[in-house]
């Protein structure tokens, strides 16, 4: 496992996990603000009776608390501070979705795989941008946009097939949850490598997907 940076204690009611500190509409707003990622409010967990659930109100959601509040939710995302502030005073509890296939791609992989391709490519100097891990057992590489085509290609480089190993490319028309969004009572998304001046300019998908899909292979070769 991750050792993941220490969370600092809110309080939160019985049954919902804690949280960072620092309201959802601050981290929104810093996304939109420094990043300059355009940022979407989602759903949101309630607690009531004694049982946690998502604002959606769906009984299997298999989300909770983060994922979009509507299906055309691709016109309602923004880039602009200004527009989030107003965004989140509406629904300060609004789960931050950040939009792909815009400013960033994501690769996503399990956690065994992202921890074993983050250590390859620290050890063999590879630029990386932020990365995120959810409580899901999953991690968001990030990448610049555009790339999204070329990955399939890149897996075949490796000698594995695009459709055998668990490595997703999520480019235009899809989001990931955004730290620090909660996924029902399992925890929080967070930052394994934080968005910071060093990381701004993203790596190209041609640089992390040789790491990615080799430490997928390995993970697949494990399990066979």
């Amino acid at each position: 496992m991750i050792n993941v940076e220490e969370k600092i204690s809110v309080t939160s009611a019985p049954g919902v996990p804690r949280q960072r500190s620092g309201s959802m509409l601050d981290h929104a707003v810093q996304y939109a603000e420094e990043r300059h990622w355009d940022v979407l409010p989602g759903t949101w967990l309630e607690y009531a009776d004694g049982v946690t659930r998502c604002s959606c109100d769906l009984d299997a959601c298999d989300a909770p608390g983060a994922h979009a509040t509507r299906a055309n939710w691709v016109g309602h995302a923004t880039g602009s501070a200004t527009s989030a502030r107003r965004m989140w005073a509406k629904e300060p509890r609004a789960s931050v979705l950040l939009p792909t296939g815009r400013t960033f791609d994501v690769l996503e992989v399990s956690e065994a795989a992202g921890c074993l391709a983050l250590a390859r490519m620290e050890r063999m100097g590879t630029g990386l941008g932020p990365v995120a891990a959810t409580p899901l057992g999953r991690m968001y590489f990030f990448a610049l946009p555009g790339g999204a085509a070329k990955v399939p290609d890149l897996v075949r480089q490796q000698g594995w097939s695009p459709e055998l190993i668990d490595l997703v490319v999520r480019g235009e028309g899809t989001y990931v949850p955004a730290p620090p969004t909660r996924i029902g009572t399992r925890g929080s998304v967070h930052w394994v490598r934080r968005p910071t001046e060093a990381n701004r300019w993203l790596p190209d998908v041609d640089e992390l997907t040789p790491h990615l899909a080799y430490a997928c292979g390995q993970e697949r070769r494990n399990r066979l």
